[in-house]
C-alpha cells in the first residue's frame, strides 16, 4: 500500500522564496480539504502577506478551523518540549484533524528555535520524531531549512534525511528580488527592485523579449505579476516604461496585480502615455498574525 504522507524539506536562500514555498505548501493543503497548520516564529506575517498576494482568502479557514496559525510562543515552547511530549502532540494533532471531518494535516513553521534546546542542536533528532510520527497517515510536512537561520553542515544533513527537496529554480534570486516564471512570457516578481539589481531585471525582461521575437515563445504579450513587488525606485519605474516604449510593435507588456503605489510611481514617470504598456492595479487585504489569531479564536488545542 502507499504511504499517504509525505515529509519534505525546502532550502530558501531568500525570505521570498521561504514565503513562495510555504504559501504554495499550505495553498495545496486548503484545496485538498486538509487541516493546515503555520507553526510561527516571527515569520507568519510574512506568510500570510504572501497568501494573500498569492489571491487566497484565508479568513473563512481561519474561522471553521481548517488553517490554524500557532502563536510563536507554542512553537518556541514545543521546540524545547522533550521529545517524547513532541511526538504526543504531533499524534494528537493529526488525529484531531481526522475526527474534525479533514482529509488529513498539513503542517510547517519557523523552527530554528530548536537550536537553542539544552545541550545544543537536536533539530535532527526532533526531525526522526516527526518522521515517525507522520509515516503511514494522511499527513504531509514541510520543513524549511533557510541558510540564514541554519548553518550549512545541518541544511546538508537534512537534505539527506528527507523524502525530497522543493523549490523551482527562480529567473533570479539576490536575496532582495526573486523573479520566478509562471509560464511562457509570464513572469512573477517578488520583492524590492532598486539600483543594485536593475540591471539583471532588465536582462531577465530582454531575454524572454527576445525568445518571443525569434519564434520560440508563442505570444504577443509578456505579462508581470507585480503582486509581492513591495517596492520599486524610479530609476526603476522609468526603465519599465521605456522597455515598453522599445517593444517591437506587434508586443506589449502587461504588468498584473500592481500596488497602488507602484502603480502610482509608474504613472508618474510616464506610463500612461506609453502605448504598449498596460497597468492593472491590485486589491490587497493582508491579515496580520495578531488579527488572524483573534479571527481564529485564539491558539489551536
Amino acid at each position: 500500500m502507499d504511504d499517504p504522507s509525505s515529509h519534505v524539506l525546502t532550502v530558501p536562500v531568500s525570505d521570498e522564496q521561504l514565503c513562495e514555498s510555504v504559501s504554495e505548501f499550505l495553498t495545496t493543503g486548503l484545496a485538498r480539504g486538509e487541516r493546515v497548520a503555520y507553526f510561527d516564529d516571527d515569520t507568519a506575517d510574512g506568510v500570510l502577506a504572501r497568501m494573500d498576494e498569492d489571491g487566497v482568502d484565508v479568513r473563512g479557514p481561519l474561522r471553521s478551523g481548517q488553517f490554524q496559525l500557532v502563536p510563536g510562543e507554542f512553537t518556541r515552547a514545543a521546540l524545547l518540549a522533550p521529545l517524547d511530549e513532541l511526538g504526543g502532540v504531533l499524534e494528537h494533532n493529526m488525529q484531531a484533524a481526522v475526527d474534525d471531518g479533514w482529509a488529513g494535516l498539513r503542517f510547517t513553521g519557523q523552527m530554528d528555535h530548536g537550536l537553542r534546546r539544552p545541550g545544543g542542536q537536536a533539530l535532527d533528532e526532533y526531525d526522526r520524531v516527526l518522521a515517525d510520527a507522520v509515516r503511514g497517515r494522511p499527513v504531509h510536512a514541510l520543513c524549511v531549512y533557510d541558510h540564514l537561520r541554519y548553518p550549512d553542515d545541518l541544511i546538508a544533513h537534512m537534505r539527506s534525511v528527507h523524502d525530497a527537496e522543493i523549490g523551482g529554480t527562480p529567473l533570479l534570486d539576490d536575496t532582495l528580488l526573486r523573479i520566478t516564471e509562471l509560464g511562457p512570457a509570464h513572469l512573477r516578481l517578488a520583492g524590492e527592485v532598486d539600483h543594485g539589481n536593475r540591471p539583471q531585471v532588465r536582462r531577465v525582461l530582454g531575454r524572454v523579449l527576445d525568445r518571443m521575437v525569434r519564434g520560440e515563445i508563442e505570444a504577443d504579450t509578456v505579462v508581470a505579476d507585480l503582486g509581492s513587488l513591495r517596492f520599486c525606485d524610479v530609476a526603476a519605474a522609468v526603465s519599465v516604461v521605456h522597455a515598453a516604449e522599445e517593444l517591437p510593435a506587434t508586443l506589449r507588456l502587461r504588468l498584473e496585480n500592481v500596488r497602488p503605489g507602484v502603480a502610482r510611481l509608474l504613472d508618474r514617470c510616464g506610463a500612461g502615455f506609453a502605448s504598449r504598456l498596460d497597468v492593472g492595479i491590485g486589491e490587497r487585504s493582508p491579515l496580520r498574525t495578531a488579527d488572524a489569531l483573534e479571527l481564529a479564536g485564539g491558539a489551536p488545542g
